[in-house]
């Protein structure tokens, strides 16, 4: 099979030395098979066959899933899916784990369309997804992943100024992005900035190029791998969503989860207020129509230059800015989305999934009397108004910003 993939200098741009950097400049597949013929991807039953060997052959499997689109148990369940999930994974697999069970228990699981996102690829991460048998499952995956790139951007390539080097310096000793730190004075870490990046590209992926995605009016909710759902979580969907109809038509968004624990879930579980989008509140269990993702891609080169590199930070940013009318989301206040992971990007040692497993189990026999309400409740309705906050930095670089805005172009 012969693979091809664009490479681009990146001069004077950049104001510093020459960088030779992989950007492919749209997230169409750019793979041609030798034995290939000429016309749209076909969804297939059989999964793609991953050679998890050196990185340009992982590549060469990412490429090819990504062109493939295999949905795994589309003979088994055929028809459109009644719901779309989106999961983020990196590399927490026992977490991973667990969201599934949780979804394996939920109600009318068998509709759902379950699409994995994936940036760090393994076969144990591979074998897990795989195992599923209770719904359709579809694997798509961030081409652009540092594990791709060990030592070249978007990885971090040796020749990167080090985080805490001041400019002055950093220009003496000639390093690749100099004259690009961020607002505080820091130089990129291609592991803080990778999230960010994973976010955009799958947000762009999902609605413009997943084949199963083509006719889907309904949102899709984005995922994490250390959440964990309720068994009524489908059916809380569908309450929102008749709810938005009636009482909420300007509702940008759902959020299914908050990041409360369930002490009080009996007395909250039919209870929803309006308010405006907060990252630290709506980004778990959020759901996004492609309405509101078309917002957003209209504010694609404002996304991908504010130096924050969290996404929900900047999206918090957007809204009431590059978004003219606030976003404005209807939320559950009893939540169908739990988190349970006790690792990620800033918390790497003493992670404990079997811990995780027992807060869960013991929240929900404490919330299990709670669980399918008749109806909805409005518990309270707050304006939507933009909600300025102090940016945290960590995306300054200019290759960050040019390959992060490529993902929505159609070249």
């Amino acid at each position: 099979m012969r693979f091809r993939l664009l490479k681009k200098n990146l001069l004077a741009l950049l104001g510093v030395s020459v960088i030779v950097v992989t950007l492919l400049f749209s997230t169409r597949v750019l793979i041609v098979s030798d034995n290939d013929t000429s016309g749209p991807p076909v969804l297939q039953v059989n999964m793609v066959k991953f050679n998890f060997g050196s990185p340009s052959e992982l590549t060469q499997s990412v490429y090819s899933g990504n062109y493939k689109q295999c949905v795994h148990n589309a003979d088994k369940f055929p028809g459109e899916p009644q719901l779309v999930l989106v999961v983020q994974v990196h590399n927490r697999p026992e977490y991973l784990s667990l969201l599934i069970k949780s979804l394996e228990k939920a109600a009318e699981v068998h509709s759902f369309l379950l699409i994995f996102s994936h940036d760090y690829f393994s076969e144990e991460i591979n074998s897990i997804v795989q195992g599923i048998t209770f719904c359709k499952v579809l694997q798509i995956y961030f081409p652009f992943s540092t594990q791709l790139y060990p030592s070249e951007f978007p990885g971090q390539d040796p020749r990167d100024c080090p985080r805490d080097i001041a400019k002055d310096n950093a220009i003496k000793t000639g390093c690749l992005n100099a004259e690009h730190p961020d607002s505080y004075g820091h130089y990129r870490e291609a592991s803080i900035t990778q999230t960010k990046h994973h976010w955009w590209w799958k947000l762009h992926f999902v609605w413009e190029r997943v084949q199963a995605m083509q006719g889907y009016s309904g949102f899709a909710i984005f995922l994490e791998e250390d959440n964990y759902i309720l068994p009524d979580f489908f059916h809380f969907y569908k309450s929102m969503i008749e709810f938005r109809k009636s009482s909420c038509p300007d509702c940008d968004m759902l959020a299914l989860g908050n990041h409360n624990d369930l002490a009080d879930f009996t007395k909250q579980t039919n209870k929803v207020l309006t308010t405006g989008w907060m990252s630290t509140k709506h980004n778990i269990g959020m759901a996004i129509s492609r309405e509101v993702y078309y917002k957003l891609m209209g504010c694609n080169n404002e996304f991908c230059t504010y130096d924050d590199y969290n996404w929900d930070w900047t999206l918090q940013h957007l809204s009431g800015t590059c978004v003219s009318k606030a976003l404005k989301v209807l939320v559950a206040q009893g939540s169908r989305v739990l988190h349970t992971g006790d690792c990620g990007l800033h918390q790497k040692q003493n992670c404990r999934p079997e811990w995780a497993l027992q807060r869960v189990e013991d929240s929900l026999q404490k919330a299990k009397e709670g669980l399918f309400p008749q109806s909805l409740v409005l518990n309270g309705a707050e304006a939507a108004e933009h909600k300025a906050h102090m940016k945290n930095g960590g995306w300054g670089d200019v290759r960050d910003h040019i390959l992060c805005k490529n993902y929505a172009k159609r070249l």
